[in-house]
C-alpha cells in the first residue's frame, strides 16, 4: 500500500519538526525542507524512516523565493499534505525597520506560502483532494508592539488561509491554519529570563505551550473531517 504524502516547510527545528515526527507517525512519507541546518535535518530524516518505515526527502532552499520553490517542487509527483510552517520574526520599532527586513519578513511568511500553494494545488486537483495547513500566530488575529511586521504577515496568512479554503471547497482540498499563542521554541527564546517569566503570568494556563501539543493539533486537522475548512484554530492556553 503506498504511503500519503507530506511536504512540510522550515522542518529542522521547533513545531515544524514536531509536526514531521507526527505525520511520520501516522505513516506519511516525507518531504522537509529548511533553509540553514540541513546536515541536522537530514540526521532527523533517517532517524524518522528508521523508527516510522516511512521515507523522508530533504531540501535546502528558501520558501520566500519563487526559483527556490519551483527547484523543490520539480521532484514532486504527488503530494496529499502541504504544511506551512517556515516563518521568521523581526521584533523592534516600526520606523527603525528597514524596507529590507520588513520584505525579508513577507517574503518568508505570506509569499512563501503563496508559492508552495500555487504548486501544491495542481497536484492535489489532480488526486482528488487534499489537506493545507497554514501555521499562523495569535498575532495575526490582534496585533502585537513591536511586531508590526510579522503581526501583518500573520493576519495576511489567516486571510489567505479562508479565501483559498473557499476557493479549493468544491475540489474537496481543505485549507486551515493553527494561530499559535507563546510555543516554546527557539524563535522565542530571544527572550530573557525575566521577559519569559512576564510572558507566562499573562497565560491562563500558567505556561508555554510545546511544539508537540502544535503537531497535535495539526495532526487532528489534517485527520480532521472533510467539512473542517476555512478555519483559524487558536492554540494558546487560553492567552488572547
Amino acid at each position: 500500500m503506498q504511503h500519503k504524502q507530506a511536504l512540510i516547510t522550515g522542518a529542522s527545528r521547533g513545531i515544524g519538526r514536531a509536526i514531521a515526527e507526527e505525520l511520520a507517525g501516522q505513516g506519511y512519507d516525507l518531504i522537509l525542507t529548511c533553509l540553514r541546518s540541513i546536515e541536522g535535518m537530514r540526521d532527523y530524516a533517517r532517524y524518522l524512516e528508521e523508527t516510522y518505515a516511512v521515507s523522508c526527502t530533504t531540501f535546502r532552499g528558501d520558501v520566500g523565493d519563487p526559483s527556490s520553490t519551483e527547484r523543490l517542487f520539480a521532484s514532486v509527483n504527488k503530494l496529499d499534505v502541504l504544511v506551512n510552517n517556515a516563518g521568521i520574526s523581526h521584533i523592534g520599532l516600526l520606523q527603525d525597520m528597514s524596507p529590507e527586513e520588513w520584505r525579508r519578513v513577507m517574503a518568508v511568511n505570506l509569499d512563501g506560502v503563496f508559492y508552495t500553494c500555487r504548486l501544491a494545488v495542481p497536484l492535489m486537483l489532480h488526486a482528488g483532494g487534499g489537506r493545507i495547513l497554514n501555521i499562523s500566530s495569535v498575532w495575526g488575529n490582534v496585533g502585537a508592539s513591536m511586531e508590526v511586521a510579522y503581526s501583518a504577515s500573520k493576519g495576511a496568512v489567516n486571510g489567505f488561509t479562508r479565501a483559498l479554503a473557499k476557493e479549493l471547497a468544491p475540489s474537496n482540498i481543505q485549507v486551515n491554519a493553527i494561530a499559535c499563542g507563546v510555543i516554546d521554541t527557539d524563535m522565542n527564546r530571544c527572550f530573557d529570563e525575566e521577559e519569559r517569566q512576564a510572558l507566562i503570568r499573562e497565560i491562563p494556563a500558567d505556561r508555554m505551550g510545546t511544539a508537540r501539543e502544535a503537531a497535535a493539533l495539526a495532526g487532528q486537522i489534517i485527520a480532521s473531517p472533510a467539512y473542517l475548512t476555512g478555519q483559524i484554530i487558536t492554540l494558546d492556553g487560553g492567552w488572547i
